[in-house]
């Protein structure tokens, strides 16, 4: 029998991969590039790792990135 994936032929660049309950290392992986796609930041925005530098205008620029990184999130999870 056939498993079924979160994801079928021709996966969406814009969209992120959708968690099912099923396969959770594989979306894992897949969640992970397609964060690293948008922007490097973001994943570290999400694993609470970021380190903003000195040239940033740390409150905009966090401000944005923490938004991106809430909406991929809630994206992936509908």
């Amino acid at each position: 029998m056939a498993e079924k994936f979160s994801f079928g032929e021709g996966v969406c660049l814009s969209k992120p991969p959708l968690f099912c309950g099923m396969k959770y290392e594989l979306w894992c992986i897949r969640m992970q590039f397609f964060v690293e796609s948008i922007d490097r930041k973001i994943r570290n925005v999400i694993t609470n790792y970021y380190l903003m530098t000195i040239s940033e205008n740390v409150s905009s620029a966090r401000e944005h990135l923490d938004c991106v990184a809430i909406n991929i999130i809630v994206s992936a999870s509908l």
